[in-house]
């Protein structure tokens, strides 16, 4: 009772007050605990994350080399692969990729310039990775290249002093132009000093614009060898082509300068020092020196200085030009990967380091002129150096890896015909400056009758430099196919390595395909080939674990491996992938078992096919197709050959094709025909030629089926035999086609019946063993005939024709006129006959047990 006194009147009113005060407090503090606990909560996770990602900045911080060999951003391109990884081909997605961990940052750092005071040849030093790239540590070269103009000294600079900031105090870093700052070699931490003395002569500017070609003139100029072919049937033989007019011997001029190949030293951590005089020489100071021979390239040089050229311990000395062999012990030796130029590069030249180049705005027009010259920008090509440097494109695990140091010698085969002048040189240098001279026995320059006059004197006169390069003409066109033959026969090399002629080899190219030649003669090595631009000249890096492939019919293309194959294989990006089919354009082949595999068919016209036809032949017969990932060779992609072939160009590679496919697809050579070459079954149309000797080949070389190459070689590609096969079901009979006593009839459906089972093949025939069903019966009717592929009566239209998808619809000629019919079974099942097509008509359906292709 007392309490309710203070309830009643305002005492209520304040009573509620004071409790809603009570309840609206407790909630504002409940509130204030769960913002303060989120706002705690929060920080605590930015605490976390930033803990954490300054852990990963300390660890990856050793990883983060700066790349001090490109400055430069490089395109990658994802092509269409077909099958495994899908991308979105050339025309698509084009990413800035660089392959050394960290950003690029456009900057290089250079360390001081140590003076060094040598009247000497500039000889071209490629810098490696070694530990370097993992971040222990970072080796700082010192050089300083003098050359010396009218008598005066010029220093030239650092190629990317444009990119240092304004006010940066170059003086002491000067650095050797010969250093190109391109393809990373082998790095070590300790490196011996090589002092090599040479003069050469200068014939022509480093720039293929400014290219001058001077007259030979008594012993400062070797005259090129060179082998004219008469009209000839190339043989597979490797000793039967004619050679006339040899205008010099290979050994035919003497030194430029009787002190070029005076001395060469080589300090191998104070364990001795090999001489080597011009006499060819050497003497041992201890057993831990290796033996040299000096092999010098005379290239375009004006005397100059030359700086100490640092190489890999325990690595033999090369230099370029000259025919004398490495005396090595047994053993390995990591990668030489060298890039050897005598002519200081000019770090600012167009295209340089594999940039893309700009064609100026008043040039536009002369560029699309001379498009058609080479179907690629022959205008760029000819502002870009002969020798420039590109981007070192290999796996990181390439650079370190071992090769025997007895590797066999290699003859590098060049076949062109009217070849734009600047990519047939850039060709050629890139063979030389990049690859170790012992193992580089020749190249030879197979000339396929070219009309260019460029491509005669002047280029003989310019080829005469280089002691190694010979040239061989063919008096009429021969096309590729037998211009190789050619080559073949003349090569001297132990290893045949064919390459393109709009090709830029790449650092550490050769020595990984001998690699494979010698460790397995019956393994066949391939490049990877990257990309040369055709528009810009900029050179593109492909994507790693592709392999090349075919699709019928018989259109070779590119693939990548699957995420599952890869990680069932265990594969490394370096490591050799096994490749069904090759591009055709560069490999190495071991010349005896080239030899032994027949070489090419010389029956193969021009160009088309012939990569088929080899790798098929390799696979067959017991060798065996790679593609190394440690040789990369660029390559310039045409649209359009610039060449004229002798016949129809469609028609000489269907030609090839329908060989290759005779000789070595037995029966599912009936696939290739089926995918649009069906007019080639008709002899009328196109003669194949004679095909004896090669059978008689593949049967003395015991070759395996292509059944087996599908199944161990290439299991990925769909080659059913037929298109469709089983029983024949009519649709209105509700009964299945039999075939009793040469006769057609309808019989109560039932797979063990061996005379209900039909096939309808490639070549569109309804056929049960050698027998096939021809519509051309009396009257209406139809009839048995024995198979022959060649003749178009016996063919029949199914599951082709949208309108009649479920007919077998030929073609009939009556009286002359062809007309379209399509097979229909009789009401009563007693009779099998033509009429003419009807889609509504269930007696005109048929329908085979399986099908296997539409």
């Amino acid at each position: 009772m007392k309490l309710r006194k203070y309830f009643r009147g305002s005492g209520r009113v304040l009573a509620f007050v004071f409790v809603a005060s009570v309840v609206w407090l407790l909630f504002d503090m409940a509130a204030l605990r769960l913002s303060i606990s989120e706002v705690n909560t929060q920080l605590l996770k930015e605490v976390v994350v930033k803990e954490r990602e300054l852990a990963k900045m300390q660890a990856t911080k050793a990883l983060k080399v700066e790349d001090r060999d490109f400055k430069h951003p490089l395109q990658r391109v994802q092509p269409d692969l077909g099958e495994g990884k899908k991308s979105d081909g050339f025309e698509g997605k084009v990413v800035e990729v660089y392959r050394k961990p960290g950003k690029f940052s456009g900057e290089v750092k250079r360390g001081d310039a140590e003076k060094k005071k040598k009247d000497n040849a500039t000889l071209t030093e490629v810098r490696g990775r070694g530990k370097g790239v993992h971040g222990n540590k970072e080796i700082k070269e010192r050089k300083k290249l003098k050359k010396h103009i009218s008598g005066k000294e010029t220093t030239v600079r650092n190629p990317v002093a444009q990119q240092a900031k304004t006010g940066t105090v170059e003086k002491d870093q000067r650095m050797a132009l010969s250093h190109t700052k391109a393809p990373p070699a082998v790095r070590e931490e300790k490196r011996p000093k090589e002092v090599v003395e040479e003069k050469l002569l200068k014939l022509h500017s480093n720039e293929t614009k400014d290219t001058k070609v001077v007259p030979a003139q008594d012993t400062k100029l070797k005259s090129v060898q060179v082998t004219k072919v008469q009209n000839i049937n190339i043989p597979v033989d490797s000793g039967l082509l004619k050679k006339t007019n040899r205008t010099a011997t290979q050994d035919a001029h003497p030194a430029a300068d009787p002190n070029a190949d005076r001395l060469i030293q080589r300090a191998d951590n104070k364990k001795g020092i090999l001489l080597i005089n011009s006499e060819n020489k050497h003497t041992k100071k201890n057993d831990s020196t290796q033996a040299l021979k000096g092999d010098t390239h005379k290239s375009s040089l004006q005397p100059g200085a030359m700086d100490p050229v640092k190489l890999p311990a325990q690595e033999p000395v090369r230099l370029l030009n000259g025919s004398s062999a490495v005396r090595r012990s047994g053993g390995l030796h990591k990668v030489m990967a060298l890039d050897v130029t005598h002519a200081p590069r000019n770090m600012h030249a167009i295209g340089q380091f594999g940039q893309a180049a700009v064609v100026p705005m008043d040039k536009q027009e002369e560029s699309r002129r001379r498009w058609s010259e080479g179907y690629f920008n022959v205008f760029l090509s000819e502002q870009i150096p002969v020798d420039r440097a590109i981007p070192d494109t290999r796996p990181q695990a390439c650079s370190e890896n071992l090769v025997h140091d007895n590797l066999p010698t290699t003859s590098v085969i060049f076949c062109f015909v009217d070849e734009v002048w600047s990519t047939l040189l850039r060709s050629v240098h890139s063979v030389l400056n990049r690859s170790p001279p012992h193992l580089l026995k020749e190249i030879l320059l197979v000339d396929d009758c070219s009309t260019k006059d460029y491509l005669k004197e002047k280029l003989e006169v310019y080829m005469s430099q280089f002691p190694k390069v010979r040239i061989i003409r063919l008096k009429e066109r021969q096309g590729l196919i037998r211009a190789r033959l050619a080559g073949a026969a003349e090569a001297k090399g132990d290893v045949l390595t064919f390459l393109d002629s709009h090709i830029e080899c790449n650092v550490g190219w050769l020595e990984p395909l001998l690699e494979r030649v010698y460790m397995d003669r019956k393994k066949v090595a391939c490049p990877v080939i990257e990309v040369i631009s055709d528009k810009d000249m900029s050179y593109v890096l492909v994507d790693n674990f592709q392999r090349g492939i075919f699709k019928w019919p018989l259109v070779f293309g590119w693939s990548t491996l699957t995420e599952d194959y890869i990680r069932k294989k265990q594969m490394k990006d370096s490591d050799p992938i096994r490749c069904p089919v090759m591009a055709g354009g560069l490999f190495s082949i071991d010349k005896k078992y080239f030899y032994e595999l027949g070489a090419y068919d010389p029956g193969l016209d021009v160009w088309g096919g012939e990569n088929m036809e080899i790798s098929f032949k390799i696979w067959m017969c017991g060798g065996e197709i790679e593609i190394i990932p440690c040789s990369r060779v660029g390559h310039i992609f045409r649209g359009e050959n610039p060449y004229k072939f002798p016949k129809d160009r469609q028609k000489t590679v269907e030609r090839n094709l329908a060989r290759v496919a005779e000789v070595w697809l037995d029966e599912y050579k009936e696939v290739f025909y089926g995918y649009g070459y069906l007019h080639l079954l008709n002899k009328n149309v196109i003669d194949v030629g004679n095909l004896t000797e090669q059978i008689q080949l593949r049967e003395k070389l015991k070759c395996k089926s292509f059944k087996w190459y599908l199944e161990n070689v290439y299991p990925e590609l769909e080659a059913p035999v037929v298109k469709a096969e089983g029983l024949v079901f009519n649709k209105g009979t509700r009964k299945c086609l039999a075939l009793n006593n040469g006769s057609l009839s309808f019989e109560i459906c039932d797979l063990s019946q061996q005379s209900q089972h039909f096939s309808y093949s490639w070549v569109r025939t309804v056929r049960q063993n050698a027998s096939c069903v021809s519509p051309y019966g009396t009257g209406m009717g139809v009839t048995m005939q024995p198979c022959d592929n060649a003749k178009s009566d016996l063919r029949w239209l199914h599951k082709t024709n949208k309108a009649l998808p479920e007919h077998l619809i030929a073609e009939v000629s009556p009286k002359g006129v062809f007309q379209r019919v399509c097979l229909e079974g009789g009401p009563k099942a007693d009779s099998v006959y033509l009429k003419s097509c009807d889609s509504s008509s269930p007696f005109q359906k048929w329908q085979f047990t399986h099908y296997y292709a539409q």
